[in-house]
């Protein structure tokens, strides 16, 4: 029987940066020196293992600690890796005194490193790669949750005027244009043929929910993407805004709940399950947590809850099977993305299985 696969040794920490020859520390020294206030050399630059997307990188100077993230290179899907939104979201949410690692400076001009790219603060903490939080107490993996859930609450009733980003998404159809989107991005990815996939393409369009608020959505709002105090369980940062727009909280929420109903990975190549692990000490039941939402964003209940996870399921095959295509393409920024070939069909599968129980 093979080995389980240990996502938290696999994605924690750094390596030596891959891509070190495209990273001209002369230049990249005298933009940061110019652009962030008390920076100073010399410097080492190391990449993070975890992450898909876009490849990330902690800075090492004797000024201090400070994390580069930059576009891949190479042939990209249309809108993809929007960095550039990354570093307005995170900029507004940071001035709202919102958990996020305050950005820096962002540099659109290719020839410092070969790629755009948003310089921020390291932010001291934890990263937990398996969502039941391995090794923490009963109390404290309770009280992990209850942050996950205050923090996603929390930027769901932020006001957009405010926070100057009204103009930073649609205000309303966002299920719509991601099913449209992420459609479109599938087959433009897809190698064999899903017939769950297809059946969702045709169906979730006319499925979609009434969209009834409109609010900040992070998009991949997951307990991996968030960095936990060193000693408490308390969200200090929330990660990776690459997905970030304006549109159905509903959506953005219920995408976090997937990870009660996530297939399992043998490779350690999709996203992390709470299968057999959602009565582990300190877990709440799904009925509680989403009661909890509720009841801080003031709402009664989440009606068409299967055609949401049905969308979501399906999103995240289609941003799966994207980065499935990256790897055809050469431009993959993860070593283990070659493996999510596999995963792309369990992940279909539960979405069509949500999709008939909502009538499909």
């Amino acid at each position: 029987m093979a080995e389980a696969f240990d996502r938290q040794t696999a994605f924690s920490g750094t390596r030596p940066a891959s891509s070190i020859a495209d990273l001209s520390k002369t230049n990249l020294a005298a933009y940061l020196d110019s652009h962030i206030p008390g920076f100073h050399g010399p410097f080492t630059i190391e990449q993070f293992k975890g992450g898909q997307s876009n490849p990330t990188y902690l800075i090492t100077s004797a000024s201090g600690r400070y994390v580069l993230r930059r576009k891949p290179a190479g042939k990209l899907l249309p809108s993809a890796h929007a960095i550039e939104r990354e570093y307005r979201v995170t900029s507004a949410l940071a001035a709202q005194r919102f958990p996020v690692a305050r950005p820096f400076c962002y540099c659109a001009n290719e020839s410092i490193i070969g790629t755009a790219f948003f310089v921020m603060e390291h932010v001291a903490g934890r990263v937990f790669w398996e969502p039941w939080a391995p090794g923490l107490s009963a109390g404290d993996r309770a009280g992990l949750f209850t942050s996950l859930n205050q923090t996603i609450a929390r930027l769901h009733s932020i006001d957009v005027d405010a926070a100057g980003l009204s103009d930073f998404g649609k205000a309303q159809g966002y299920v719509a244009r991601q099913i449209k989107r992420w459609s479109e991005q599938y087959r433009a990815s897809a190698g064999e043929s899903i017939e769950e996939m297809d059946r969702l393409i045709g169906w979730l369009p006319g499925a979609c929910p009434a969209q009834s608020q409109t609010a900040i959505v992070h998009g991949d709002f997951r307990l991996d993407n968030c960095i936990i105090h060193p000693s408490e369980p308390e969200v200090v940062a929330v990660l990776d805004w690459e997905l970030a727009t304006l549109g159905d909280p509903l959506a953005d929420y219920t995408y976090h709940l997937m990870m009660w109903w996530m297939p399992r990975s043998d490779s350690g190549a999709g996203v992390g399950s709470l299968l057999d692990h959602e009565h582990d000490p300190g877990i709440p039941a799904i009925e509680s947590y989403i009661r909890d939402y509720c009841s801080q964003t003031g709402r009664a209940s989440i009606a068409d809850l299967n055609v949401y996870l049905a969308y979501n399921f399906f999103r995240i095959a289609a941003i799966l099977q994207g980065i499935i295509g990256r790897v055809r393409d050469g431009t993959a920024a993860n070593r283990n993305a070659a493996h999510m070939a596999s995963e792309v069909r369990p992940l279909a599968r539960t979405a069509w299985r949500f999709a008939e129980m909502a009538g499909a």
